[in-house]
């Protein structure tokens, strides 16, 4: 039997459903969802098996202009998916973007697609919450423009074109043996997801320039045969005055964003945990070499 197996780059501008794409077609909550753009900092891989195929989806941060040396770490991932990958999906967000010549226009998005030689599809996402008529037009302007092999128009919310998009990137895949075992489905570990859901309730919780300076590091994972297991970690700012926003009046705020990240913890280890959170500063860490590096954000090239 002829098995097909190979890795896919999920890219696009911020905020336009790269992490719900990836997360509904392997039917698994891997990477974290908020309503702010730049959720997504790291590459993070998510596998799809069957008997026949198996696909491994890099989630990526959104393109963009960096403006600090965090920004740029994460572009990076960008590159180096795009570079380690097989086929490319290319997300645009038709409902921001009706005509798509927002994104198609960026200078870093071209950049991207022009210099990878690989096989590209294009998804319109969002399709439930457009105009039709808008929509036909943009896959006819871009199947003539040739950049792209297919267009694809989708939603990732209510799942639609799902096998259209499955079908086309097999048509895409090579023949290959699968590199990973049927029952995994990342090869991030358990403290990687843990500290990216606290991260993920820290976006929901807290406003304006806060979740962006924040990191979540864990200290201590202890795993225990009998009782909870024991979770440990500190929330990162970048400023001294962000540190009393994220504790809150008497530590109204450090509580409930606790008792959210615990209650989706335990969910995501199907297993009780006992969460101890606390908060350090390291002054301008976004545009630390060292500590972007501690923080696992090193890159190759270094």
């Amino acid at each position: 039997m002829k098995i097909k197996a190979g890795f896919v780059a999920i890219v696009g501008l911020p905020n336009v459903g790269k992490s719900t794409l990836m997360n509904a077609l392997i039917g698994e909550k891997l990477s974290i969802i908020t309503n702010k753009p730049q959720t997504t900092r790291k590459k993070i891989l998510g596998i799809l098996s069957t008997e026949n195929y198996q696909i491994i989806f890099l989630d990526t941060p959104g393109i963009l202009n960096p403006v600090y040396l965090l920004q740029e770490k994460m572009l990076e991932n960008v590159e180096t998916a795009v570079r380690d990958a097989d086929l490319v999906l290319f997300i645009i967000d038709v409902d921001a973007d009706p005509q798509g010549d927002k994104t198609l226009s960026d200078p870093k998005v071209l950049e991207i697609i022009n210099n990878s030689k690989i096989k590209k599809l294009l998804l319109l996402n969002k399709i439930d919450l457009s105009n039709q008529q808008a929509v036909e037009k943009i896959i006819h302007e871009y199947t003539s423009k040739e950049m792209f092999e297919k267009v694809i128009p989708i939603s990732a919310t209510v799942k639609y074109n799902f096998e259209s998009v499955i079908d086309s990137i097999l048509d895409y895949l090579p023949e290959h043996p699968k590199y990973f075992p049927d029952d995994e489905l990342s090869d991030a570990s358990e403290r990687f997801f843990v500290s990216e859901i606290i991260r993920e309730k820290i976006f929901e919780l807290y406003h304006d320039e806060v979740p962006y300076s924040t990191e979540v590091l864990i200290e201590e994972f202890k795993e225990r045969s009998s009782g909870k297991d024991f979770i440990r970690a500190v929330i990162i700012t970048e400023k001294e005055s962000q540190k009393p926003i994220i504790i809150g009046d008497h530590g109204a705020s450090i509580k409930r964003l606790g008792k959210l990240a615990r209650e989706a913890v335990e969910d995501f280890l199907g297993k009780e945990v006992y969460l101890e959170l606390f908060v350090k500063v390291r002054e301008k860490w976004r545009s630390n070499p060292t500590l972007l590096r501690s923080y696992g954000y090193s890159t190759e090239n270094e």
